[in-house]
């Protein structure tokens, strides 16, 4: 009723940078929705400062909504044992790296052990997607012709053109992140808000309704 949503993109381990943006948005937790899109690790050097820091944020602000990545996914994978190799190429090397500090002979132990145990609760905490009345967000995007009830978890997670260059009317707009554009990617019912942080760009916040893009 009259509320304001926050969403925050991709974050990859850039904690300076989530921490310039959080100080730059005005937030009343009281009446405001504070979302954050997935990828909070990986690729950036300092995943475990931005785990801790969205760990103590959740912790203050239960009502903070934390969507799940598909880093992420590959994260609980590798602690499965699963896609070790899959995980360690696409940045998982970085996050273990931030983890183990100096002390970075992780081959031989169990990777669970790395991780603090209210790490580990954030990780296995994420929701695969949050809806309002007006929009559907999501890391990566939705498949057309498919309710989001029914959405499979690879597509939410991983889909790329077949999402954000389809004419399909989702019914809302959706805000998603997962593939990096150099400044935020709007088309039709669709507002992608990853703008390549990782990559030396900006890190970005969308407000809504208003349609104001905050950047660092």
């Amino acid at each position: 009723m009259g509320e304001r949503i926050f969403a925050v993109g991709d974050i990859h381990g850039c904690y300076f940078k989530l921490d310039r943006l959080m100080d730059k948005i005005k937030l009343n937790f009281e009446k405001d929705v504070l979302l954050f899109l997935g990828d909070y690790i990986d690729r950036g050097d300092q995943s475990k400062e931005v785990v801790e820091y969205l760990v103590q944020l959740k912790r203050k602000q239960p009502s903070t909504v934390f969507l799940l990545g598909n880093h992420e996914q590959m994260l609980q994978e590798f602690l499965g044992g699963e896609h070790i190799n899959q995980f360690l190429v696409n940045g998982g090397k970085k996050t273990l790296d931030s983890y183990l500090g100096d002390n970075r002979l992780y081959s031989s132990r169990d990777p669970r052990t790395i991780f603090p145990p209210e790490h580990l609760d954030f990780f296995n905490s994420l929701c695969p997607h949050y809806e309002t009345e007006d929009y559907i967000f999501v890391h990566a995007g939705l498949r057309e012709g498919i309710p989001l009830e029914s959405q499979d978890l690879f597509d939410l997670l991983w889909i790329r053109e077949d999402f954000y260059f389809s004419k399909f009317d989702f019914g809302k707009t959706v805000v998603f992140g997962h593939t990096p554009f150099q400044k935020p990617f709007i088309y039709k019912n669709k507002i992608g808000i990853d703008t390549g942080a990782a990559y030396g760009n900006k890190l970005t916040c969308l407000e809504l309704p208003d349609m104001r893009f905050t950047s660092v």
